[in-house]
């Protein structure tokens, strides 16, 4: 497809660098397609050396990693974990599985993330850990949820599906509660079309997370001689990417830091064009605080309530832009509702998620056709 002269622009187009094919040759050439190979070695030494993260996994998808993380808390039925409502079903879904409670809570009205000034009153004796979740690879503050985890004894899991290249006070997330969760889905930044990761960031949960990832087995181990034989020892599955789908993820990972330059690029081009728009009351563009460092993973404005929403979406679409919102929230769809229950009110859940248009972001999105976007936005909020 040629991006420029084609009259449509897409939501979203999956970036390459030039190498991905290369390397999946040269993983056929070795005579290595399974799991574990040599590039998903180099893809967890990038994750564990730009993180700080103790021991990172390759997954084949962030729902894995979420999963493994549910298991590695050992969640019973009944058990609870405090996350929003305004995310992705496998945040709520990877403890679901396990018998375990979604406890959705608000979130921010600035950031949409999980307000961690409700999540105390949130807590019961059945509360196992909080699962926060980076909107748009904006950090949730996680001092302050940090700091209820550890007075209450919980466990924090971050998921940070959007996060990847992103930080809180400097701190890569992901690597900041007891595990982290990144995804390479065809969607986000640092792309593998499926994919995921596993950031264990307590030392001596890493041999749990490697025989939970290999099918409840040591086979980790037998590779690096630890043991003469692997064997079954506790409950676990596949949740290994082939190494096919490692290889084009290390294309990825090497060009990493371009590819988030060049999104934050075109994050500011939107932010500052839209900045009038936002000064007339129209809509509200991203609030970023000064303790985050964001990676453009999305760019989205919140419209003015009296605007219907659809009929921008219908405009942008009637001149051939691709432009979505974003999630249901959990508490009002049927799982939600018959797996989950709500603490306290949903009021900015409810009101920014019916208000809310992103907007295309792409590596190689061109000035000009985000101009044209702004222009045809323009139009249909004025309208």
């Amino acid at each position: 497809m040629n991006k420029t002269a084609n009259p449509t622009i897409p939501f979203n187009w999956p970036h390459m660098t030039g190498k991905e094919l290369y390397y999946i040759a040269e993983s056929h050439f070795n005579g290595r397609l399974a799991g574990d190979g040599p590039f998903t070695k180099r893809c967890h030494n990038w994750i564990e050396t730009r993180t700080g993260c103790s021991k990172a996994l390759l997954t084949h998808s962030c729902t894995a990693a979420l999963e493994m993380a549910a298991l590695m808390l050992d969640i019973q039925p009944g058990d609870e974990v405090i996350m929003p409502s305004f995310t992705f079903v496998s945040t709520a879904n990877a403890f679901v599985l396990r018998g375990g409670v979604p406890v959705f809570v608000d979130i921010r009205e600035d950031t949409l993330n999980l307000d961690e000034r409700l999540i105390e009153a949130a807590i019961t004796p059945r509360t196992r850990a909080i699962a926060p979740v980076h909107y748009a690879g904006v950090a949730c503050e996680m001092d302050a949820i940090l700091e209820v985890a550890s007075r209450h004894g919980l466990k924090v899991v971050e998921d940070a599906a959007q996060g990847v290249m992103s930080s809180y006070k400097g701190r890569a997330l992901g690597s900041l509660g007891d595990f982290g969760a990144f995804s390479f889905h065809e969607t986000k930044n640092v792309i593998s079309g499926e994919g995921g990761a596993l950031l264990v960031n307590d030392p001596a949960q890493a041999l749990r997370a490697e025989i939970i990832r290999e099918k409840g087995t040591d086979r980790s181990r037998f590779f690096r001689g630890e043991v003469d034989k692997y064997t079954w020892q506790e409950v676990g599955s596949s949740f290994l990417p082939g190494e096919l789908i490692a290889a084009f993820l290390w294309a990825q990972l090497e060009e990493a830091q371009s590819i988030t330059d060049n999104r934050m690029a075109s994050w500011e081009r939107y932010h500052a064009s839209l900045a009038q728009l936002e000064a007339q009351g129209i809509l509200r563009r991203p609030v970023v605080p000064d303790t985050c460092q964001h990676n453009a993973h999305m760019y989205y404005v919140l419209l003015s309530p009296e605007i219907d929403r659809q009929s921008v979406l219908s405009a942008l679409k009637g001149a051939g832009i691709s432009s979505v919102f974003h999630y249901v929230p959990l508490h009002s769809s049927p799982g939600g509702q018959r797996y989950g229950r709500v603490h306290g009110s949903m009021e900015f859940t409810d009101s920014q998620s019916s208000r809310l248009v992103r907007l295309p972001l792409w590596v190689g999105i061109t000035p000009e056709q985000q101009a044209r976007v702004i222009d045809i936005l323009t139009q249909a909020v004025n309208s």
